[in-house]
């Protein structure tokens, strides 16, 4: 029996990267044209991307409140981000101006099984984004996900 937790609504508020090098990779985001909040600075910084928040806070202050049992990985997380497109065009266009801005090649832009487009870049600290066209993903007019699928 699966028992639902309404004190927990289902939204997605912030994701936080644990940042090595807090000022390099808000510049790197800077760079790709994201506008930062206005509280952002060295210490902490937040992008808000259609409803979302993503926030940079150093990785060693985040791991002695997130993980304080749990030894940090030493290679990739198998966790990615994803920045949805309005066109299979547009992933392309948005992968050549990340890689421009200073992203890490990960996968060229490729027509995908699944019936999208796709391609992987990685910031300067290796966590991982998809660029994706999706046919069935809806956006308004903030760019905030409202549907996926048929």
């Amino acid at each position: 029996m699966i028992v639902a937790m309404s004190e927990l609504p289902s939204r997605l508020s912030v994701v936080t990267l644990g940042a090595r090098d807090l000022p390099g990779l808000r510049r790197f985001y800077r760079g790709l044209g994201w506008e930062e909040i206005p509280s952002s600075d060295d210490e902490w910084a937040g992008f808000l991307l259609g409803g979302v928040l993503l926030a940079l806070y150093p990785v060693d202050e985040l791991a002695a409140e997130a993980a304080t049992a749990i030894p940090s990985p030493a290679v990739w997380s198998g966790i990615t981000l994803a920045c949805n497109v309005d066109s299979p065009q547009h992933v392309d266009a948005a992968f050549t101006s990340a890689v421009a801005a200073g992203a890490i090649a990960v996968a060229d832009p490729v027509d995908r099984p699944w019936g999208g487009r796709s391609a992987y870049i990685a910031d300067p600290e290796g966590n991982r984004w998809e660029i994706a066209w999706a046919s069935g993903a809806r956006f308004d007019d903030r760019g905030a996900l409202t549907g996926f699928g048929s």
